[in-house]
């Protein structure tokens, strides 16, 4: 079967930084310090909403729900979502499987590493020049859908029982992303096909994020403030520490994560597909100083080659297209203006 090539991106490869803070645990590397940090604003009754999948498949709950996410797309561009059907059990073998991946011996991780030009695989995302502040994290990354654009010095040569777990977890996570993305198209009252056929055989991967305790926490930035480039991402919180934020109202409002919820935000595609009614929002990443954090962001995008743009159904006298056209490979490579 002939594989199918998929660049997003390249990063020059950067140090470990779990190991740097096993073996340095008081003084941070000036590559890692962020000076002018903005901090966050904790509001009590200020939290992202939450949406229960069950209500929205209910006939009865149904309008209630779907307004409810629909107001969370537009006026937060995140939300969590509860009783999703992706069973516990999964959920914990995920979680387990992660932690036990970062935390194999150097010597075996070294044979997932980046390659130079390439973003695939365990580094950071993104780094242009050997000038560039790095973000106090090590992730591993890599394409999970289609099969064909997986690389072969990557998925297939997951250690087992890891690879058959992120196996069951990426076609759990495609199809909870096609439903969901499916009462997104109603609340928008978008055409049900136009959806099915940007997203039913797009493009799936995953970001592993894991962030070390760091002695100054207020000095580093675990993930640099950004939108996602794609069109919906799917974060699953591995352990219990907070870390994620995101912008509200020129403010930065930590998340508390329910636990098994899965934490939705709307991509740079998705705010395009949507005409600017659903928003990608600024978020960030921050550390702990005595515990390590770990998540998964999962990411689905419409097909490499396909050409995004406002939806016709949204596009009127009234409502002018925001964005032009782009192929789904320009998205890719950096973020897009109006």
């Amino acid at each position: 079967m002939e594989s199918k090539v998929v660049q997003l991106g390249s990063s020059l490869i950067v140090p470990c930084v779990q190991e740097l803070a096993k073996v340095n645990t008081a003084a941070i590397p000036p590559r890692y310090i962020r000076p002018h940090q903005e901090q966050p604003t904790i509001i009590p009754s200020c939290e992202i909403p939450v949406v229960d999948l069950q209500r929205l498949l209910d006939q009865e709950s149904m309008d209630s729900e779907l307004a409810k996410l629909h107001l969370a797309c537009k006026d937060w561009g995140f939300f969590q979502l509860v009783n999703h059907e992706v069973s516990t059990s999964l959920l914990e073998r995920v979680k387990t499987d992660v932690q036990d991946f970062f935390n194999l011996p150097m010597e075996t991780k070294k044979n997932f590493w980046q390659y130079p030009g390439e973003v695939e695989g365990f580094g950071q995302a993104f780094v242009v020049s050997e000038e560039q502040k790095l973000d106090w994290a090590d992730l591993f990354f890599l394409v999970t859908q289609p099969v064909l654009a997986r690389k072969p010095h990557l998925f297939p040569k997951l250690p087992l029982p890891f690879r058959d777990t992120v196996e069951a977890y990426s076609s759990e996570l495609k199809n909870l992303a096609i439903t969901i993305l499916g009462k997104m198209a109603k609340a928008l009252k978008i055409e049900a096909e136009e959806v099915e056929e940007l997203f039913g055989n797009g493009l799936q991967s995953m970001r592993m994020n894991y962030y070390p305790p760091c002695p100054q926490p207020d000095k580093v930035i675990g993930l640099t403030p950004h939108s996602d480039a794609v069109g919906l991402t799917i974060l699953l919180q591995v352990n219990e520490v907070e870390g994620l934020q995101v912008k509200k109202d020129g403010k930065w409002v930590p998340v508390k994560p329910l636990p098994n919820a899965f934490i939705f935000n709307i991509g740079d595609v998705l705010e395009i597909i949507t005409n600017g009614t659903y928003r990608s929002i600024e978020h960030r990443a921050t550390v702990n100083s005595e515990k390590e954090r770990l998540s998964i962001a999962t990411f689905l995008s419409p097909d490499y080659d396909s050409v995004i743009g406002p939806a016709s159904s949204l596009v009127t006298e009234q409502t002018p297209a925001m964005f032009k056209k782009y192929t789904s490979r320009r998205v890719f490579q950096g973020p897009l203006c109006s």
